[in-house]
C-alpha cells in the first residue's frame, strides 16, 4: 500500500511535506541542486512506492530532456560574454562616458549607478556581474565626489538587479525553457519594465536630491560640450554591442542561442581591439562561465525531476485546484504569490526559486487569466526583490566586499529600492501591456 494513501495526505499535505522536507535538507547544508534531487527521490520513494529502477528511468529521463533543450546553449554563451566585459574596463568607460550626460540632473553622478547598470545589464545578463562591474568604480569615485554613501550603495544594489530584467536575461531564458515560453518574446517584454525601474530608481535619487542639496554635490559646471562629446567615443563600443545582440534577435535575423554567438563575438572583438585581451584574461573569464552555468544548470535539472516527482503525486494539478475554489480575484492571487514569492527570496536564490515554484504557480496564474509572458516579467521582479533584502541578498554580499560596510547598513541603503521594486510589480499587474505591448508588436506582425 502507497504510504501516501496510508496516510490519507491530500494534495496540500503533500506539498507542505515536501517544501519541508526541501528546508532540512537546506538545513543540514546539503547543495541546493542535491537537495532538490532528493526531494523528488525521496517522495517517489515514500509516498508513491516506486522501487530504484523505476525512479532511475524517470530522472535518467527527465534530467537528459531538460539538459538537452537547445535553447539552453545561450546561457553559457551570454555568460562568457558577461564575463569578458566585466574583467575588462567596461566600467571605467561607462563612468567616463555617462558622468558628463548625468551631471546636470538633481543626483548628479548618482544617476551613472542607474544608467551604467541598466546598459552593461544589456550586455551580461547575470546580476551579480552587473552590480560588481558597475560597483567597483562608482562607489569610490562618488565617495571621493562626498555624495551620500547611503543613496550611493542603494541605488547600486538596486540597479544591479536590472541585470535580470534588461535583455538579455538568463533568468529569462530558464523561465522560458520551464514554462515553454518564447525566449525572444520573453527577452522583448523585459525592455519596458526594466526601463520603469531604471526611471523609477533615478526619479527617487532626483527627488531626495531636490529635497537635500547636500546628498548629492553639483558638478554640472565641470564638463563642458567636450567632455559630454569624449563621453560618447567612451559609451559607443557597449551601446553598439547591445545594438548588435538584441537587434539581431528582434530583428529575427538570430535565434537567442544565435543572438548570444553574436554577442560573445562582439565582446572578443571590443576586449581584443582596446589591448585588453590575454590569456589569463580569457582562461578566467572561461573557468567564471563553467562555474555559473554548471550550477545553474545542475538546479534546474534537478529541479525538473522534482518537478516531475510533483506530477506524478498531482500536487501542481490539486493545489491550483484548491485555490480557484477559495474564489480568490486575480489581483488577489497575484498579492499572494507575490507574498509567498518574497518570503522564499528572504533564503533561497533566485534560481531555485524559480525553478522550485514554477510548476506549482503557473498554472494557478494561467487559471487566473495571466499571461505566462506577463508572469515572466512579474516572477524577475520577485526575484529582484530578495537579491536586496537579508539574510541571503547576493546584491547585498556584492555590495559588502565592494564598499567594507557592514551588512545592516547595506540592506537599510538598499530598503527604498526594496519599496520601488514592489511599485514596478504593481504598475504591470494593473497596466499589463507594461510588459505585453512590445512583444506583441516585434512578434504578430
Amino acid at each position: 500500500m502507497e504510504l501516501i494513501e496510508w496516510l490519507d495526505m491530500g494534495p496540500l499535505e503533500v506539498a507542505f511535506a515536501t517544501l519541508g522536507l526541501l528546508a532540512l535538507y537546506l538545513v543540514l547544508g546539503v547543495w541546493v541542486f542535491a537537495a532538490v534531487g532528493l526531494v523528488g527521490l525521496t517522495t517517489l520513494h515514500l509516498l508513491l512506492g516506486f522501487d530504484i529502477d523505476r525512479i532511475g528511468a524517470i530522472m535518467r529521463g527527465t534530467m537528459w530532456r531538460s539538459a538537452s533543450t537547445w535553447e539552453l546553449s545561450a546561457v553559457p554563451i551570454f555568460v562568457l560574454m558577461g564575463e569578458l566585459m566585466y574583467r575588462s574596463d567596461m566600467s571605467e568607460r561607462l563612468f567616463r562616458g555617462l558622468a558628463p550626460w548625468v551631471a546636470r540632473i538633481p543626483g548628479g553622478l548618482l544617476h551613472t549607478n542607474i544608467a551604467g547598470c541598466t546598459i552593461f545589464a544589456a550586455v551580461s545578463g547575470s546580476t551579480t556581474a552587473t552590480t560588481a562591474t558597475v560597483g567597483k568604480i562608482t562607489t569610490g569615485a562618488l565617495a571621493e565626489r562626498n555624495y551620500d554613501q547611503s543613496l550611493s550603495i542603494g541605488s547600486l544594489a538596486g540597479a544591479g538587479s536590472l541585470g535580470l530584467m534588461i535583455p538579455p536575461s538568463i533568468s529569462f531564458i530558464i523561465y522560458g525553457v520551464l514554462s515553454e515560453s518564447s525566449i525572444a518574446r520573453l527577452f522583448a517584454a523585459g525592455v519596458f519594465p526594466g526601463l520603469l525601474i531604471a526611471g523609477l530608481y533615478s526619479g527617487y535619487i532626483a527627488c531626495r536630491a531636490v529635497l537635500n542639496p547636500a546628498l548629492a554635490p553639483r558638478e554640472a559646471d565641470s564638463y563642458t560640450m567636450a567632455d559630454r562629446l569624449k563621453g560618447l567615443v567612451d559609451l559607443l563600443p557597449v551601446t553598439m554591442l547591445v545594438f548588435v545582440v538584441l537587434g539581431s534577435l528582434y530583428s529575427g535575423v538570430a535565434t537567442p542561442s544565435e543572438a548570444a554567438a553574436v554577442g560573445f563575438l562582439g565582446a572578443f572583438v571590443l576586449v581584443l581591439a582596446t589591448g585588453q585581451l590575454t590569456l589569463k584574461l580569457f582562461l578566467e573569464s572561461v573557468a567564471g562561465t563553467i562555474k555559473i552555468t554548471t550550477m545553474g544548470i545542475s538546479i534546474l535539472v534537478a529541479a525538473n525531476f522534482m518537478s516531475s516527482a510533483m506530477a506524478y503525486l498531482h500536487v501542481p494539478q490539486e493545489i491550483a485546484k484548491f485555490i480557484v475554489s477559495l474564489g480568490l480575484s486575480k489581483y488577489s492571487l497575484i498579492l499572494l504569490v507575490a507574498v509567498f514569492y518574497i518570503i522564499l527570496g528572504l533564503f533561497l536564490d533566485g534560481l531555485s526559486i524559480m525553478v522550485m515554484t514554477l510548476p506549482i504557480t503557473l498554472p494557478l496564474i494561467v487559471v487566473a487569466g495571466f499571461d505566462p509572458i506577463w508572469f515572466g516579467v512579474f516572477i524577475v521582479i520577485m526575484i529582484e526583490l530578495g537579491l536586496v533584502t537579508p539574510p541571503i541578498g547576493f546584491n547585498l554580499f556584492v555590495l559588502q566586499v565592494i564598499t567594507g560596510r557592514r551588512m545592516s547598513f547595506i540592506a537599510r541603503a538598499a530598503f527604498p529600492f526594496f519599496l520601488l521594486l514592489c511599485v514596478a510589480a504593481a504598475f504591470i499587474t494593473v497596466f499589463p501591456q507594461t510588459a505585453l505591448w512590445l512583444p506583441d508588436a516585434i512578434f504578430n506582425r
